[in-house]
């Protein structure tokens, strides 16, 4: 086993993985929260293979703070606010 990777001792490097790891963790939480879902998802991208499905549907799911904007321009916030069904007014 190396005792060193690139000069530096062993401790070291798993030191700087676990705090990229735990940097790249907390900040897609935050963007999961920001996006209205909740932020223990983003423990899927530990899971190999399972993390590209994870994003992938991410990317393809409903927004509710953009589709909260469109409801709130066509003046149906409420509605969408609740996710009820509703049918545009005359």
């Amino acid at each position: 086993m190396a005792e060193s990777v690139f000069g530096l001792p062993l401790w070291f490097v798993y030191l700087v993985i676990a705090i990229t790891l735990t940097y790249g963790l907390v900040l897609g939480g935050w963007v999961l929260a920001k996006a209205g879902r909740s932020p223990v998802w983003v423990l899927l991208l530990l899971v190999p293979y399972v993390n590209v499905i994870a994003v992938w549907a991410f990317a393809y799911a409903r927004w509710p703070f953009v589709d909260g904007a469109r409801a709130a321009q066509d003046g149906t916030a409420d509605e969408a606010r609740r996710g009820i069904a509703f049918e545009k007014r005359r």
